[in-house]
């Protein structure tokens, strides 16, 4: 599993990691069993959120006894956002979460308070030991200048949006930004929530071409391709030990400058025409 630097923090975290929304909804069992698949296979990066219902409470059972293992990473809901609130909801998810610090907090989008009372929390919290950096999420250029001009260069570790091969707004200026600030960018839903091309499709018969080049699947091209840049993470939710796996396997693929460029003429530049929650 490739890892990278994560913007600023100066510490490496794994290329592909676990995302955890609607986790809570599948089987308990078989969900702690997914999430510890993929840290065995080195998808350390587990992204949570407040807002995900008793996800937090699946991914502290997954890493007991393996804390030191894994990068987890939790939101706090803009209601929540306020100085005080900032710092309570993040004692919140300590506690569902069983651990003593998060390796990175994020605002999960922009809402009525103020940025520089939920930064001065984060900062706050980053001088207890509480969070080891922090970010935020959601966040387009003009959200990003604000935050930029509120928290000072060398703050923000990430911007966590949505991207995936139907839906590359991001490449119209958010990943641009973020390279040239040193943030980082973590897709989410890199599927696509159903969107997947169909293995029927052109689209879908390209992707599957592609990975009898390299023994991979359809997925695992399209996660290597989302993250083709050294600053792009990305972090898919899987059902299942193997679809962990799966996913896993997409952590040393490295497509060429060809099939790069092939995926990004069959996936034009656009945004997806569907409603996607935010996440």
């Amino acid at each position: 599993m490739q890892r990278h630097l994560f913007g600023p923090t100066g510490r490496e975290v794994s290329r592909i990691g676990q995302g955890t929304w609607r986790l809570d909804e599948a089987r308990w069992p078989s969900a702690v069993a997914t999430l510890r698949r993929g840290l065995e296979l080195g998808m350390t990066h587990i992204d949570t959120a407040e807002l995900y219902g008793d996800a937090e409470l699946v991914v502290a059972e997954a890493v007991a006894g393996r804390r030191d293992e894994a990068f987890l990473v939790s939101k706090v809901l803009p209601s929540n956002a306020s100085r005080a609130g900032t710092i309570a909801a993040c004692e919140r998810s300590l506690k569902r979460l069983r651990t003593d610090r998060l390796d990175c907090y994020l605002l999960h989008w922009r809402g009525i308070y103020p940025l520089d009372q939920t930064f001065a929390a984060f900062e706050d919290l980053q001088k207890a030991g509480k969070i080891l950096s922090w970010g935020v999420s959601n966040f387009d250029v003009e959200d990003l200048e604000e935050a930029l001009s509120v928290a000072g260069p060398g703050k923000i570790a990430c911007n966590q949006v949505i991207y995936f091969l139907q839906e590359r707004a991001i490449e119209h200026g958010i990943m641009q930004w973020c390279q040239a600030h040193g943030v980082a960018v973590v897709a989410y839903s890199p599927f696509g929530q159903g969107a997947f091309p169909h293995e029927a499709s052109a689209a879908g018969r390209l992707l599957a071409e592609i990975g009898a080049e390299h023994g991979a699947t359809p997925r695992q091209v399209a996660l290597a391709f989302l993250t083709r840049e050294s600053s792009i993470f990305a972090i898919p939710k899987a059902s299942s030990p193997a679809h962990a796996e799966e996913n896993a396997g997409a952590g040393d693929l490295r497509l060429s400058e060809d099939e790069i460029a092939r995926i990004d003429q069959a996936f034009p530049r656009g945004r997806w025409p569907g409603s996607l929650p935010m996440l």
